[in-house]
């Protein structure tokens, strides 16, 4: 049982300062001001953008973050690489670090990396004072917890020596359910809290902690299993969604319905419900993929393979309907790309964030300058650098270039991007792209003009006096005479 009294938490640290664990600790300080949070990070670049005075240079975007940064940073708030430090004085520690997909040994390519979890649980174990309540708040494998209780147990001791209290852990899971682009507000209005665990104390005291702002009907207490396992159901669920909606657009094309009316009838439905029904060029992010790839690897491991096919089907359809959509790209221009002007409108995951892990760009990209395409990417938040990063520097220096090889630039200038362009494709459904003057932009275009609205976010009458032909997904194709 925990040594410690909910009234006298005074320091949280945060190991991780990346999309969870940045925003959470945020909100956290905003809504408990009488306890200090450390956010800390082993990344020297990323805590120093914590703490740039400019709150548009912070390392995540999210609506609103900027405004809470610095409204709490130097009062209850701080980013620090001082690790050591904010361990040794931390009552509770969060671990919110990166469980990326393995790339080599065994369950590569499926199984979850915990090498950042496990290095997190070290230092905690290491430097960690009397008793601390260590919180699971990455996305983690079903029964990481234990891994985490074995690595500390080898720290644990009792300490003979006068004034120094021996070190004693709980270990709680309390996984995160953010939308990226919503993130501050998920955190302030939640759906529910999980908190997983068997010390009856240290789940009090984090409900407690969580209770300053979050109804207490909304906090679900579990076992430490059900909590892992419910974050990594919930996404799988939610992809699970969004292909199938996506390969119903498929079939709305090649039939004549229209993949938003279907939406809006089958949503109707209480027992199914509106949400994630949007059809678009695939899912994106951090969690999604890994988290099915990791829900596929728990069910081989458990001899469960009809479900691990189930879900890996989730994957391949996510994956097909980005291919299907490059290849119609590829296919209306005849089959040749090679010179094009296309215009890439949008490069994050989903709009209002600039992550651009797992986003459906990378792959339509790359797909359009392996067939030669002269791409110019657009994005207001993503940076040169994160699409230097994803599909490798441009090949060439100048479009006019002669080479069968595509190539691709950055701009934030519509205008410019659309001179001359073949094409656009909306990628993603920044609220900018909503207000598009389509008539102007169209008599920047070469012809025919196309737009590809892999979101639907265009209506035929946005074209209205222009010769751009379009398609728009779950619908098909509208073409100027």
């Amino acid at each position: 049982m925990s040594k410690i009294s909910d009234d006298k938490i005074k320091n949280i640290c945060c190991l991780g300062a990346g999309y969870v664990g940045g925003p959470t600790m945020v909100v956290l300080a905003d809504r408990c001001p009488k306890i200090n949070v450390f956010v800390t990070d082993i990344n020297e670049k990323k805590i120093a953008e914590w703490n740039s005075k400019d709150y548009n240079n912070l390392p995540v975007y999210e609506p609103d973050l900027d405004r809470l940064v610095k409204k709490n940073r130097g009062k209850n708030l701080f980013f620090t690489t001082n690790i050591k430090k904010a361990v040794e004085n931390a009552d509770i520690v969060f671990i919110s670090v990166n469980t990326p997909t393995k790339t080599k040994g065994l369950g590569a390519g499926y199984a979850s990396d915990l090498k950042w979890v496990e290095s997190s649980a070290r230092l905690v174990g290491e430097f960690a004072q009397g008793h601390t309540i260590i919180v699971e708040k990455s996305t983690v494998p079903v029964r990481t917890a234990e891994l985490i209780k074995k690595i500390i147990k080898n720290f644990t001791r009792t300490n003979t020596k006068v004034n120094i209290k021996p070190k004693t852990f709980s270990v709680l899971s309390s996984p995160e359910f953010l939308a990226e682009g919503t993130a501050i507000k998920d955190l302030e209005k939640p759906d529910r809290v999980l908190i997983g665990g068997e010390d009856k104390d240290s789940l009090h005291i984090l409900s407690l902690i969580y209770q300053n702002w979050i109804p207490k009907e909304k906090i679900f207490l579990t076992n430490l299993w059900s909590s892992e396992l419910s974050k990594l159901t919930s996404n799988a669920f939610l992809a699970q969604r969004l292909s199938s909606i996506n390969a119903i657009s498929a079939l709305c094309e090649k039939s004549g319905a229209d993949v938003n009316e279907v939406s809006k009838a089958i949503g109707a439905d209480t027992r199914i419900g509106s949400k994630f029904l949007n059809a678009g060029p695939g899912f994106g992010g951090s969690c999604f993929q890994k988290d099915l790839l990791n829900l596929v690897y728990l069910c081989r491991f458990y001899n469960i393979d009809e479900a691990a096919n189930y879900w890996e089907k989730v994957i391949e359809l996510n994956e097909w309907q980005k291919d299907r959509i490059s290849k119609l790209i590829i296919n209306v221009f005849f089959g040749t790309i090679t010179s094009k002007k296309i215009v890439l409108l949008g490069f994050s995951f989903k709009p209002n964030t600039n992550d651009v892990r797992e986003s459906p760009a990378i792959s339509i990209a790359l797909e359009l300058i392996e067939n030669g395409a002269n791409l110019v990417i657009h994005d207001p938040k993503v940076t040169e650098n994160q699409i230097t990063e994803n599909i490798g520097p441009n090949k060439r220096n100048s479009l006019n270039c002669e080479s069968t090889d595509g190539s691709w630039s950055f701009t934030r200038n519509i205008e410019e991007a659309f001179t001359n362009a073949d094409a656009g494709v909306i990628i993603t459904e920044w609220e900018d792209y909503y207000k598009l003057d389509w008539l102007k932009i169209s008599n920047f275009m070469r012809k025919p003009s196309w737009i590809f609205d892999s979101r639907g976010t265009i209506s035929e009458n946005d074209l209205n006096g222009t010769e751009i032909n379009l398609w728009k997904v779950g619908k098909g194709f509208s073409l100027k005479k």
